[in-house]
């Protein structure tokens, strides 16, 4: 597990980077002003069982920079395992937050995915929130399940003419994931993170659960209710899944 930047803690089997959002928002900044390129993940507990069962996702999280702790239920599994987390560091509460890190620090930004016309509408409402803020592209691929390579030569040169500080993957996980992790050597960025949905959060098109609902770890039953057809898989028939794995984990590990 790459364990270079932040300690990462094991959890079934993906380390997950003990690190909380200031320190993640600080790195980044040593990042950009070093020249550096680093690859981000975003996981929540669906990612860590994709993983479970995917041996190359696995790879890609544990050899990522920084694997970040996307909801509550991971910091509960962390402490059941004695080794407790700083925080959460959700794509959701990171993509605002380092928008206005970026405007701040006259870094450059880059919008890639969502539907059409989500990452332009960001890009406006980032500009009508920070003049002169430096979104120097958008592109919202069309739907596949994986590119073709003259689809990825068109997105990396896009990308690349523009050659931003960071580049905003919303592409869901693991897609994006897998994508970010498979062109990398062909982008011209400091940091590429995927953050799933948190572009149509950011702009407002979607809603996120109240911070009551946030800070109890509820925030996955929030989504579900609000599309249960797209979520009823995820969340009724995969999440279960987690709490005999981590109790496997945890017994292996006291004996």
């Amino acid at each position: 597990m790459n364990q270079e930047i932040a300690v990462k803690v094991n959890i079934i089997g993906t380390g997950i980077s003990n690190i909380s959002l200031e320190e993640t928002i600080s790195i980044f900044n040593s990042w950009i002003d070093k020249n550096e390129k680093k690859r981000v993940c975003v996981t929540p507990v669906n990612c860590l069982l994709w993983a479970n069962d995917n041996n190359e996702l696995r790879k890609i999280y544990n050899s990522a920079d920084l694997t970040l702790c996307d909801g509550v239920p991971l910091l509960w599994a962390a402490r059941m395992l004695n080794s407790p987390l700083k925080g959460r560091v959700t794509g959701l509460d990171l993509l605002p937050r380092y928008i206005e890190e970026c405007y701040r620090r006259n870094y450059s930004l880059f919008f890639m995915g969502a539907s059409e016309g989500v990452a332009e509408a960001l890009k406006r409402k980032c500009e009508a929130m920070y003049p002169g803020i430096r979104i120097k592209g958008t592109y919202s691929p069309p739907f596949a399940d994986r590119f073709s390579d003259e689809e990825n030569t068109k997105i990396c040169s896009l990308i690349n003419q523009a050659a931003p500080d960071v580049l905003w993957v919303s592409l869901t996980a693991p897609k994006q994931d897998f994508w970010i992790y498979e062109q990398l050597q062909n982008l011209h960025v400091h940091i590429a993170i995927g953050v799933g949905g948190a572009f149509e959060v950011t702009l407002g098109s979607i809603q996120r659960a109240p911070v009551f609902m946030q800070k109890a770890g509820l925030e996955w039953l929030y989504r579900l209710l609000k599309e249960p057809r797209r979520l009823y898989k995820r969340y009724l028939l995969e999440a279960p899944r987690f709490i005999p794995l981590l109790i496997k984990q945890k017994l292996k590990n006291m004996g």
